[in-house]
């Protein structure tokens, strides 16, 4: 056989061409949003009026906390926050009476049937849109924070232009423990991802966390209609529905971003992902490529390059190509992370990326034999 065709040379190869999918992706994709301009704040004259929707499923205690926030943001321009009760026992319906007495811009849906063969929050979601007073819609959810008072106006200030989607940002809470770490960087990689591609007009997703569209955008493109079976989807599969004719907007300043409390236990995290990821069967299929290759390029990294280091063949190489990558990887994510304002370990990078792309595949497989996940 010929020594260009022995497998070490091969699976060489194959390593350099992953490594460079993977450069193409961090010069192309990610490096730019490091250096995305800031979003100018919008004068009060161009601020629009604003319905922010939260829907709550026995979020009591989650609203205690919230409320407050949302109650205090400082929007110069007229707005209101909708609560969607949806079928909680919980005290939640108590609690939205007795804040709604001291503030009039509070208003409550309630959603106590959900119609047959729909996810219940997307119906929660459509009740609420529909009940909206404004024509600018803001989301968040239940367990979310705003980082600041100023949230609402710096995500409303990515309307500007008439801008139909206004992608954010909303990154996980610090705490410790390498499951903490996994979902932050999982977050990180995942937003680093919607982002850089909405920059390049290849928007296919935004979360629902912290999530901004107009009214008609909705209507115009018949709700959640083309998704209506599927649990997730209200976020990621609308908006990749939507961005297809609507102008979209990322802003990824910090007073702009929300946070969440992470899960703690791996099971509760791995049934989040799995009803996360099983939306993403329904992304068209350019979305399904330019993911699926990115993250198979990375995975396939993971295999080759111990196997080679293993076979102790062409070590000069494959050092060079493992040090060509981390350089790679290190000068994008770096600066897109300190741009987000959202520092990870780099020092565990291997075993974060390594964790990731384990897990990726794992709940991959669960999303594929697992017949059915719930909303709450």
């Amino acid at each position: 056989m010929d020594a260009f065709l022995t497998i070490p040379h091969l699976l060489l190869y194959l390593l350099g061409a992953c490594v460079l999918v993977q450069l193409f992706y961090e010069l192309y994709y990610f490096l730019p949003l490091a250096f995305h301009k800031h979003q100018a704040p919008a004068s009060p004259e161009e601020l629009p009026p604003l319905s922010i929707l939260v829907c709550a499923h026995n979020e009591v205690q989650n609203l205690q906390e919230l409320l407050p926030l949302l109650l205090q943001q400082e929007y110069p321009a007229p707005w209101e926050i909708i609560i969607i009760d949806d079928r909680s026992w919980d005290g939640t319906g108590l609690l939205l009476k007795e804040y709604q007495l001291e503030n009039p811009r509070l208003r409550i849906v309630q959603a106590q049937e959900t119609p047959s063969q729909m996810s219940p929050k997307k119906y929660g979601l459509f009740l609420g849109i529909k009940a909206a007073k404004y024509e600018h819609l803001l989301f968040t959810d239940a367990d979310c924070r705003p980082v600041s008072n100023t949230w609402a106006q710096a995500m409303a200030s990515g309307f500007q232009e008439n801008k139909d989607i206004v992608l954010g940002y909303s990154p996980y809470i610090r705490i410790y423990g390498f499951l903490n770490q996994l979902i932050r960087f999982e977050t990180f990689l995942t937003a680093m991802q919607y982002l850089s591609f909405a920059k390049r007009g290849q928007a296919y997703m935004g979360v629902g966390r912290n999530l901004a569209y107009t009214k008609s955008t909705f209507f115009r493109n018949k709700g959640f209609a083309s998704h209506i079976r599927s649990l997730g989807g209200d976020d990621d599969l609308f908006v990749q529905a939507a961005a297809k004719h609507s102008k979209v907007q990322i802003v990824i300043e910090e007073e702009a971003h929300t946070q969440s409390a992470p899960e703690t236990r791996w099971r509760k995290w791995w049934r989040q992902k799995t009803r996360h990821m099983a939306a993403g069967k329904q992304y068209q299929k350019r979305d399904q490529f330019r993911i699926g290759l990115f993250v198979l390029a990375n995975g396939l990294f993971y295999v080759i390059s111990p196997i080679l280091l293993a076979m102790q063949q062409q070590l000069l190489w494959v050092g060079l190509i493992i040090g060509v990558r981390y350089l790679g990887l290190l000068a994008s994510y770096v600066p897109v992370a300190r741009r987000l304002h959202n520092p990870v370990a780099w020092w565990l990078l291997p075993a974060l990326e390594m964790g990731y792309y384990l897990t990726y595949i794992g709940i991959g497989i669960s999303v594929l034999t697992t017949k059915k996940v719930r909303w709450k």
